[in-house]
């Protein structure tokens, strides 16, 4: 069995990216991974060839910015690295450039793909998420994030990176997948308040035009966290890829557990979900089997 990881990047440092860790986090169940840097205003392109592995292969490529509509760019840029990995590999695992895997998983995703690589009726496996929020400490828990994605696929170039890179399809069509038993932590809006800023207001251009950003997107200087709808505190340990960064944690955000900022239908079904543990009318881009 071969695998081969697989991302994107654009301007990581100038946006607070823990791509580094990410990568690290999967190169030791992957044989080899492909990056694909997009054109920068930053030392991003130095950064990635800075990682100590000749596992990684790096493709260059410049953004498309007339493909901003619906973060469709996002899914291109993720299919130019995935059409990258030669025919040789059997599965493709894909890292998003804020997304660590913590090391206790290794053996078990290891495990899962070598379990389903004679059953090519399984196109994936599905990934469990935590969403950080704020800090290290905290976790965003309501029923608006995510619970899980699709992050290791066939090396079947029929499978095409769906929408804003969320997940994989085949012609429209949601993939077969089994769970990996395994979960992503994901650091996206882990940053200092000002860099969030930044980066919320340059991830809302990759959506949008200029003047619907300029209209609709608060420019203030600091990000403002306390606008979630719901957090908990993280009890657990991080992955050993992130012990650095979070060393250099250098800003408070004190978020209040006991806050619950929901709409009456969604305080409705979050009751439900905490009561039952189903969360009803969930979006789920994948077909699980």
């Amino acid at each position: 069995m071969k695998v081969c990881g697989f991302s994107f990047v654009r301007n990581a440092e100038k946006f607070s990216y823990p791509v580094v860790e990410a990568v690290q986090s999967i190169l030791p169940v992957c044989d080899r991974f492909i990056m694909n840097v997009g054109n920068s205003g930053d030392g991003t392109l130095d950064l990635i060839r800075s990682i100590p592995s000749d596992k990684i292969e790096i493709v260059e490529s410049t953004w498309d910015e007339s493909r901003r509509k619906n973060g469709e760019i996002l899914s291109e840029e993720t299919n130019k690295a995935f059409d990258s990995i030669p025919d040789e590999y059997d599965w493709a695992f894909y890292i998003q450039a804020d997304e660590i895997v913590h090391e206790k998983y290794h053996k078990i995703i290891r495990r899962s793909m070598e379990q389903w690589l004679d059953h090519p009726e399984i196109e994936g496996l599905l990934f469990k998420y935590l969403h950080f929020f704020g800090s290290y400490d905290y976790l965003a828990d309501s029923r608006s994030w995510y619970r899980n994605e699709i992050r290791i696929i066939r090396n079947n170039k029929q499978i095409r990176s769906y929408r804003d890179a969320q997940g994989f399809r085949i012609n429209d069509r949601k993939l077969n997948v089994k769970p990996a038993e395994a979960c992503m932590y994901h650091y996206g809006w882990v940053r200092p308040p000002e860099i969030m800023q930044q980066k919320h207001v340059n991830f809302n251009k990759l959506y949008h035009s200029d003047k619907w950003v300029d209209r609709k997107v608060n420019h203030t200087r600091l990000y403002d966290y306390s606008s979630v709808e719901s957090i908990s505190r993280f009890g657990d340990t991080h992955p050993k890829v992130m012990k650095e960064r979070i060393k250099r944690l250098n800003w408070d955000v004190e978020l209040d557990e006991n806050k619950k900022s929901f709409k009456i239908t969604d305080r409705i079904l979050n009751w439900i979900e905490q009561k039952t543990g189903k969360r009803l009318f969930e979006y789920r881009n994948y077909k699980l089997i």
